[in-house]
């Protein structure tokens, strides 16, 4: 015993920061949105800002994938100790509506709404249409879907545009949308002419349309955006009664302890309503509508109702079903893991023949393995991946034959090493338990 405790000690002593303030280290911003997208862009100047406030830094980390599932089940699924926050979109209210995902707004405990913005809709400046008219013209008569893209499928843009077509009184399902991480890659397809058209807001646009590349036909909102974009008509003065638009806000996951939510919610107003992020929004074209926690989370209850039974209509079908839910390859290599077990357990592939005596020696080597991985999901969050990793790897190494003094070396390389990679150089977000470690 005398190796492990060892182990303990030397590894306690090189990863202990001890307790200290809020924040004493960085703290990572999960975007669930692609990079160079309007999400992306807002996360980004919120974390520059934060760090100037908090004086640490903060670390945006795009968490793509599963339609917006990956970066809010990240965000909502993390350590509630305050160093991970998650800037949240609209579509938290709409992914659990099409079965996505268990997470919802109630997964998280809301800091401050920092933007709204309008849907638009945008076509390349040698497209046929310059009118919405023309654009339902064309839908109707020709008999050709029209593709196009934004964000994800059912994503609050891919929604926008389904709306409009079940308004003309066409069906939603005619229209084909291509699937991508944002704004950015989409307006790249449609310069490209892969797709015909694009809905996002107007600032995620803006370099395209002042380059002249892209066209806007009209924005969903109530009214035109006259500080940065005058000329844009909205769908309404086009004739067409149909508004939608999404918001951004940042969140920590429910648990969080209501000190650090006061700390970050007093830095996030402070940020919200200082001049040096109005001015970035104004610059770009952004919304700036900013609400403290309660007011966030109400707003984040009426849409959640609103957009559930948007969703749940008959009008939107198709884009509730779509095509694949995020866990559909998981559990199919879930259950291509049980029968591959299955039929190891029936050929007795897990015994081996030693001395002509047979022992469950492959049996006892995989739930040692199992053991090992269990140990550290339910020991890291309480002790670290320093304290819960080295010793369990020194074990590991032990049930394998090392020798002590080997395991023991070997666990006080290789274990902090890892954590210097994956933990400092990389910034992985790795456990460090109830004291930092």
């Amino acid at each position: 015993m005398r190796p492990i405790a060892a182990a303990l000690l030397v590894l306690g002593v090189a990863g202990c920061r001890g307790e200290g303030r809020f924040p004493d280290r960085p703290i990572v911003l999960i975007c669930p949105w692609g990079a160079g997208g309007g999400t992306d862009r807002v996360a980004r100047q919120t974390a520059l800002l934060l760090e100037q406030d908090l004086g640490v830094n903060v670390n945006v980390v795009n968490a793509t994938g599963g339609q917006g599932v990956t970066g809010h089940s990240r965000g909502a699924l993390a350590r509630p100790d305050g160093y991970t926050v998650t800037m949240m979109t609209v579509e938290l209210n709409m992914l659990h509506a099409r079965g996505l995902t268990e997470v919802t707004p109630e997964s998280f405990a809301p800091l401050a709404l920092l933007n709204r913005d309008a849907a638009a809709l945008f076509v390349r400046a040698d497209s046929p249409w310059t009118t919405l008219r023309e654009l339902e013209a064309h839908i109707r008569t020709s008999g050709e879907s029209l593709k196009a893209s934004g964000t994800a499928q059912g994503g609050i843009w891919h929604l926008a545009l389904a709306g409009w077509y079940a308004r003309i009184g066409d069906d939603p399902a005619r229209l084909t949308w291509l699937s991508s991480e944002g704004a950015a890659p989409s307006m790249a397809e449609l310069l490209a002419g892969t797709v015909d058209a694009v809905c996002c807001s107007l600032p995620e646009a803006a370099p395209q349309m002042a380059s002249g590349r892209v066209r806007c036909l009209g924005v969903m909102s109530a009214e035109r955006a006259t500080a940065r974009f005058p000329d844009v008509p909205t769908f309404r003065e086009q004739g067409y009664d149909w508004t939608m638009g999404g918001w951004r806000g940042i969140g920590v996951p429910r648990d969080t302890p209501e000190a650090i939510r006061n700390l970050l919610g007093a830095a996030l107003q402070r940020v919200a309503t200082g001049a040096e992020f109005a001015g970035f929004m104004d610059r770009q074209g952004f919304d700036r509508t900013y609400a403290a926690a309660d007011g966030f989370r109400a707003s984040l209850a009426e849409a959640d109702r609103s957009l559930g039974e948007l969703i749940r209509s008959e009008a939107f079908a198709a884009i509730r079903r779509g095509r694949h839910g995020p866990l559909v390859y998981p559990a199919a290599l879930g259950v291509a893991a049980a029968v591959v077990l299955a039929s190891l357990l029936a050929s007795g592939g897990l015994r081996r023949r030693d001395d002509e005596r047979t022992e469950p020696a492959g049996w006892r080597r995989l739930l040692e393995g199992v053991g090992v991985v269990v140990g550290f999901i339910i020991l890291a969050p309480h002790l670290g991946f320093l304290l819960t990793m080295g010793p369990l790897l020194c074990l590991l190494f032990l049930r394998l034959g090392v020798s002590p003094a080997r395991a023991l070396a070997t666990a006080l390389t290789l274990v902090p090493a890892t954590y210097l990679l994956f933990g400092t150089l990389l910034r992985v977000d790795l456990p460090r338990g109830p004291l930092g470690w």
